[in-house]
């Protein structure tokens, strides 16, 4: 196989599967980015540049590890890191997390109906529930197509409205700024100072991405494009969060304690265009969703078989209840921040294993 064999179609489907699996409700709704980044002010460029650096290295080893070992179950990636027993405590703790991150999907749905629409969170959840069913039991291959496709535009558009934001407000980014260092206002954010919020993110994003990149591996045709791929995607996604933590902090008096922050740009912007931004925020939430459902009904019975097909409904299902009993603010806040830290433990054994192979290659 040619290493060095890289389409273009391919790498730009990468980066847009990487970039749309981290944009779900948390992202697409602002609160995610109103967390980590903007509650922090001009220091959220610290946690950028941190969560940056952070994914051009894990989506590196993820895709092209995957590529290579072509693990006959995606998550044994974590033995791989980091031996039999932590690797196995890894496996069955990141499926617990990503169904954890599956239900907050579902009540991030709920909550935009909700917001927007003013319609009961019920019918939000249940139909996101149904597409991301429909779409997982079409195999992973779709996935890829779908969501990879989709991803780009949201990001475009993501990045539009936080765009709008400062050219309307520019002023707002040091008033925004000044407001989080002043301590005035009660904001929820994760972790103590930039560091460890920056930490915490890429920790729980790991979890997340781990399986996926490593199964998305076998579809390249080299490392090259596999690795390629994941860098555009991290490149884009990080510089979409930037965008758009400065189009919170242009109003952040306003949406601070907000459950759908980026849905008040719009409508300041322009009302007609919240109506538009609130479908868009569904289609974030849809490309998560479904990856998310994918790795955890993958983990425990083989693609396109009667025993995968029931399991991914019944877990979608009972997801879908639970969600609808949680506060979706709040969820993000403990699921999201409490896992990071779980999460980061991880990359110290990826440096691990990376430094260990670089000298076996110095001493042949």
């Amino acid at each position: 196989m040619n290493e060095n064999k890289v389409s273009w179609g391919n790498v730009l489907k990468f980066a847009g599967a990487f970039i749309a699996y981290l944009i779900g409700a948390g992202f697409a709704t602002g609160q995610e980015v109103l967390q980590y980044f903007a509650s922090y002010g001009y220091q959220g460029l610290l946690v950028a540049a941190f969560v940056l650096l952070c994914f051009v290295y894990v989506g590196y080893e993820f895709i092209v590890t995957g590529y290579s070992e072509r693990f006959a179950n995606t998550n044994d990636i974590y033995r791989h890191y980091c031996g039999k027993y932590i690797g196995g405590f890894y496996d069955y703790f990141s499926i617990a997390f990503i169904f954890m991150s599956y239900i907050v999907m579902l009540g991030g749905a709920g909550a935009t109906v909700n917001q927007y629409y003013h319609l009961s969170p019920v019918i939000g959840s249940i139909v996101m529930m149904i597409l991301s069913v429909v779409t997982v039991v079409c195999g992973l291959g779709r996935i890829v197509e779908v969501i990879g496709s989709i991803g780009p535009l949201i990001v475009v558009i993501a990045i539009g409205v936080g765009l709008g934001g400062i050219v309307k407000n520019p002023a707002g980014i040091s008033e925004g700024a000044a407001l989080v260092s002043s301590g005035a206002l009660e904001i929820t954010k994760v972790g103590s100072n930039w560091l460890m919020s920056g930490t915490s993110y890429v920790g729980f994003c790991m979890l997340w991405l781990a399986a996926f990149l490593a199964a998305m591996g076998t579809k390249a045709n080299s490392k090259k494009e596999a690795a390629l791929g994941t860098t555009f995607g991290a490149i884009a996604f990080v510089g979409g969060a930037v965008v758009l933590m400065f189009g919170l902090l242009t109003c952040f008096k306003d949406l601070y304690a907000s459950d759908i922050p980026s849905l008040i740009i719009a409508e300041k912007l322009w009302p007609p265009l919240a109506s538009v931004f609130s479908a868009i925020i569904l289609a974030g939430i849809y490309t998560t969703a479904v990856p998310l459902l994918w790795s955890v009904s993958a983990r425990f019975a083989q693609e396109k078989t009667t025993k995968f097909y029931g399991l991914t409904a019944a877990l979608a299902a009972v997801a879908c209840f639970v969600a609808l009993k949680l506060p979706f603010r709040q969820i993000v806040n403990v699921i999201y921040g409490i896992n990071g830290y779980v999460g980061i433990l991880l990359i110290l054994f990826m440096l691990a294993k990376t430094f260990g192979l670089t000298k076996k290659i110095r001493k042949k």
